[in-house]
């Protein structure tokens, strides 16, 4: 990703019109910061904006002009997810679908903030760019949808697959074992299942990186290296 950057063609250090939609979740809180360092920024949230209205999503950009929208906003919950697929299609899909199109409307360009669960986790090897995409669960086919609404709307866009996300100002894998660790002497986690943790201020810093670019495409960022779930909450617990 580096040389990409690197040789990109830049906007450098041009003030740029930023939309944040999803603001106030974990990655988002994280996000703003760095962003507000550079640029004129704006966040929404559910409570401003249900991306699944059109009209509304529409109007607010047609009111703001931003040009870049950088759209965090999902419904994340795995579980959640296979318990209720309507609700993840409309807030993934459709709600990505709705962005997109306002996007295109007013002449911004568009980052997309994926994950990882659009593989089926059966490399033996790190998943790349131009690798295929095989969702197993409802949560990433949900999100798989959501990228290819931006890619057909939009040339100028950026899709974002990250994994394994944690830090503050959300739920996550490490305040849960914290949490559990404090009610259970022992904990059983799973073993056979590796990623790459990513902590959200470092993803934040990536993702505003590549936001000053027109390198616009597919990016896998996470943070390097992999563990298990296992090893994960052993280094948690041991830190």
């Amino acid at each position: 990703m580096v040389s990409l950057l690197q040789s990109a063609e830049s906007k450098g250090q041009e003030e740029l019109r930023i939309l944040v939609t999803g603001c106030k979740g974990m990655l988002g809180t994280a996000l703003l910061p760095v962003l507000q360092h550079r640029h004129q920024v704006w966040g929404i949230d559910i409570k401003d904006c249900n991306i699944c209205d059109a009209g509304a999503i529409s109007a607010v950009l047609h009111s703001w002009r931003p040009e870049l929208v950088i759209h965090l906003a999902a419904y994340t919950n795995v579980d959640g997810c296979e318990k209720d697929p309507q609700m993840a299609e409309e807030t993934n899909s459709t709600g990505t679908q709705n962005v997109a199109a306002a996007c295109a409307d007013v002449g911004a360009k568009m980052l997309y903030v994926s994950t990882d669960y659009v593989f089926d986790g059966t490399k033996t090897g790190p998943y790349f760019e131009n690798d295929c995409p095989n969702p197993m669960s409802v949560y990433g086919r949900s999100k798989l949808l959501g990228e290819r609404h931006v890619q057909t709307i939009l040339s100028r866009h950026f899709v974002v697959r990250t994994s394994w996300l944690y830090g503050p100002n959300g739920k996550n894998f490490v305040t849960t074992i914290l949490k559990v660790a404090h009610q259970q002497k022992v904990l059983r986690v799973v073993n056979d299942q590796h990623g790459s943790p990513t902590y959200t201020r470092h993803l934040a810093v990536k993702i505003a990186e590549l936001a000053e670019t027109q390198a616009f495409g597919v990016y896998h960022i996470t943070g390097s290296g992999n563990c298990s779930w296992f090893e994960f909450a052993g280094t948690i617990l041991d830190l």
